[in-house]
C-alpha cells in the first residue's frame, strides 16, 4: 500500500492518492485542487483510478472532483448525511472559493462501518459528524483518513452548516477506542498517530 499526499495551495487542503500496489488500483482522497498532480501523479505511476472518496463536502475538498471524474471516470464515495451538502454550492460554501461553484451527487453512500474493496485493500467507512452531519473518517489496514474531524493536535470547526460541536466530541470519543499505534491522515496539517492525539491533543 501507497499512500502519497498532494497539497492543495490555496487552502493547505491535504489530498491523497491511496494505492494498492498489488493490482495498481488507486482511489484519491478529498481532492480540493491540484487536479493536474493529481492526474499526473496516477498517469506516471500507470495506475487505475477507481475511487473518489470524500470526507466530507465542503469545497475546499471537492473542489476537483467533477474534472478528475470527467478525466477518468471514477466513481464518488460519500455518506449519505451529506448529500445535501454536495448537491448546494452555498452549503458547501465553494460559490465563495477560487474552485468556482462546485454542485455534485455521489455514485456511492456509504453509511458507518460499511466497507469498499479497492484492489486487495478493504475500505471502512466510519461516521464522525461535527465539522457536518455527513462527515467520516475512512480506515484501511492501520491507516486512517480523517478529514477535517481530527487534526493533528486541533479538530475541525463546528460553526458552518450542519456542524455540531456536541457531535464532533462524540465522534472523538469513537476515534479514542481505536488502537494507539493507527496513523491517522487529517484534512490539513502533518499526520499523527491515534495515540499521540490521546495524550497530546487537548480536544480527546
Amino acid at each position: 500500500m501507497i499512500i502519497e499526499k498532494i497539497v492543495e495551495p490555496y487552502f493547505g487542503e491535504n489530498m491523497y492518492v491511496l494505492v494498492d500496489e498489488k493490482t495498481k488500483k488507486c482511489a484519491v482522497v478529498d481532492p480540493g485542487g491540484a487536479k493536474d498532480k493529481v492526474l499526473n501523479y496516477i498517469k506516471q505511476n500507470s495506475l487505475q483510478l477507481e475511487y473518489i472518496l470524500l470526507t466530507h463536502g465542503h469545497g475546499d475538498h471537492i473542489g476537483a472532483v467533477n474534472y478528475i471524474k470527467s478525466q477518468t471516470g471514477a466513481k464518488v464515495v460519500a455518506h449519505s448525511e451529506e448529500r445535501d451538502l454536495l448537491l448546494d454550492k452555498r452549503k458547501n460554501l465553494s460559490y465563495s472559493m477560487h474552485c468556482g461553484a462546485q454542485e455534485l451527487d455521489a455514485d456511492i453512500y456509504v453509511n458507518d462501518k460499511d466497507k469498499l474493496d479497492l484492489g486487495e485493500l478493504r475500505l471502512t467507512f466510519l461516521h464522525t459528524p461535527g465539522h457536518t452531519k455527513g462527515c467520516m473518517c475512512i480506515r484501511v489496514n492501520n491507516e486512517m483518513f480523517t478529514g477535517d474531524t481530527l487534526f493533528a493536535g486541533s479538530i475541525g470547526r463546528t460553526d458552518l452548516y450542519s456542524g455540531d460541536y456536541k457531535q464532533i466530541e462524540k465522534s472523538l470519543r469513537k476515534l479514542a477506542k481505536y488502537e494507539d499505534n493507527v496513523n491517522i491522515y487529517p484534512g490539513h496539517g502533518p499526520s499523527s498517530t491515534l495515540g499521540i492525539e490521546k495524550m497530546s491533543n487537548p480536544y480527546m
